[in-house]
């Protein structure tokens, strides 16, 4: 036997494994419970459903015009719109009024009181307040501090620079001034 010959021989079982059955059906009937025994043992349950998903053959519905959808959607609008209307009606027929809420008295709130220490007094009857405010930082639990600086009315100008005083909330007395002086409560060496 010569080289040439050898390949032909070789090429002969692959033809034949390539030969498809003769009918279309038999090819069907043949592939169709291979597929569907075999994946449902092997496929996880959501692989299972996509392939549910993907072979289901639903009812085809009538090819509509781009109008006749919109008509239909007008329609189904239009009946959902007076459902949503007797239900409304049937709610407010079955409501029973009941009393109305009084109005609120009006009390006076609760003022703030801050202590801290005069920064300044330089101005005529108001007295500049610091207030130191130190917390505990909620992620890091560190103590963190920050002040916070407020104008204070003073009418008989008692406190000066370096005192800790005690302040209370007022209405606005000026563009800044909206807290009062209350007491002095310790005096600058």
């Amino acid at each position: 036997m010569s080289e040439e010959e050898t390949p032909t021989t070789e090429e002969a079982p692959a033809e034949e494994a390539v030969e498809a059955p003769e009918s279309a059906e038999a090819e069907a009937a043949a592939d169709a419970p291979a597929e569907e025994a075999e994946p449902v043992a092997v496929l996880s349950r959501k692989e299972r459903k996509a392939l549910r998903r993907r072979t289901h053959r639903g009812p085809v519905g009538k090819q509509m015009t781009p109008e006749e959808r919109q008509a239909q959607r007008d329609a189904a609008r239009k009946r959902k719109a007076e459902q949503r209307r007797a239900i409304r009606a049937k709610a407010k027929a079955e409501h029973k009024p009941g009393e109305p809420t009084p109005p609120v008295e009006k009390t006076p709130g609760k003022r703030k009181i801050r202590q801290g220490t005069v920064v300044s007094d330089k101005a005529s009857k108001t007295i500049t307040v610091r207030i130191e405010v130190a917390r505990r930082h909620r992620r890091y639990e560190k103590i963190v501090r920050h002040g916070v600086t407020l104008h204070a009315h003073d009418e008989r100008e008692e406190a000066h620079e370096g005192d800790v005083v005690r302040v209370i909330e007022t209405r606005p007395l000026s563009k800044l001034k909206r807290w009062r002086l209350l007491e002095v409560v310790e005096r600058a060496r």
